[in-house]
């Protein structure tokens, strides 16, 4: 057997990969994140036993595993977005490791890439930013030496900022010396649910805004002048006279 961690995508059900869709359908064994996949995730499964992990610890959630795999099951152990970012799997994988009970990861759409559609934006212009920083805000969880916001906004890379909202005078206040007072920023609120909701102004205004909302957590903040920006130089790919490859 196997337990299969699958990304289910940021929310809308249309978004989870072909192949996380069909494992959820076949695997005998389901454990999702209820908190954050949305039930419609799991329509048509065949699973002979389903579980809210939200409601469990760890070592509860690896034995479900251990039991399964005892019995000849596949599990299909279902996270949001993808499960390599704030997943929380590198310490299920260390268990699975320890039990020698095989894994597979299946990716997922992230929340910046569903947060970046959702502005009909591009993260990565020519001239402004080819870097793209997903982090997220150190509050009850300290950040390791170096990653604090002031360091990493020191690059003035396109930024992604997880777990965030509810610190957003902090954030702008670390952020605005290396972006500028003037630097477009944008919160979204539950990217790709049916409730979706979203802000967008610069770090001078950002708070008032999301006040008037009334943001208090599951929001992404995305901040860079990739951000409602169209003076930028076209990319070599298409540019007439450019060759390369497939376009001698």
């Amino acid at each position: 057997m196997t337990v299969f961690f699958i990304g289910a995508g940021p929310g809308d059900p249309d978004l989870i990969t072909v192949k996380g869709q069909r494992l959820i359908r076949t695997c005998p064994v389901i454990i999702y994140a209820g908190s954050l996949v949305p039930a419609a995730v799991l329509e048509g499964h065949q699973a002979v036993q389903v579980t809210n992990s939200a409601e469990l610890h760890l070592e509860q959630i690896v034995s479900l595993m251990k039991s399964a795999h005892a019995n000849g099951q596949d599990v299909a152990r279902v996270h949001s977005g993808d499960p390599s970012l704030y997943g929380a799997i590198g310490e299920q994988i260390r268990c699975l490791r320890e039990l020698g009970i095989p894994f597979e990861i299946v990716p997922g759409v992230t929340a910046t890439a569903a947060c970046a559609a959702l502005l009909g934006a591009e993260l990565t212009l020519p001239d402004i930013s080819q870097s793209v920083i997903l982090t997220r805000y150190g509050d009850k969880t300290a950040m390791p030496e170096g990653e604090a916001l002031s360091d990493l906004a020191r690059h003035k890379a396109t930024m992604a900022i997880h777990l965030g909202v509810n610190n957003l005078a902090k954030i702008v206040a670390e952020l605005t010396p290396h972006y500028g007072a003037d630097c477009p920023i944008a919160i979204v609120h539950r990217a790709s649910w049916p409730d979706q909701d979203w802000v967008v102004g610069t770090l001078a205004d950002i708070e008032q805004k999301v006040q008037e909302k009334g943001f208090r957590r599951t929001a992404l903040i995305l901040v860079g002048r990739v951000l409602g920006n169209d003076v930028f130089s076209e990319s070599s790919l298409y540019r007439a006279g450019h060759a390369h490859v497939f376009r001698p």
